[in-house]
């Protein structure tokens, strides 16, 4: 698994989601309950994860889209 995006936005997660399901790459989102447990201030940033082999293009098209906070 590789982490492709930081953020502590959740609405940034949920566009980024969609995004890369709908290319049919498979993505898991880390640290919910992270800030579950914070109060939900967003002080912790959740982070997105896909698979080794989808990682590329998963980036290239988080970029495409406009999402800045890609980790590269």
């Amino acid at each position: 698994m590789k982490d492709i995006l930081r953020t502590t936005d959740p609405t940034v997660i949920a566009f980024c989601t969609a995004l890369l399901r709908g290319e049919d790459i498979d993505c898991f989102v880390l640290d919910v309950h992270m800030s579950i447990l914070e109060g939900g201030i967003g002080l912790f940033p959740r982070r997105l994860v896909v698979g080794d082999r989808d990682a590329f293009r998963a980036r290239a098209i988080l970029r495409d889209n406009g999402v800045e906070d890609v980790v590269f």
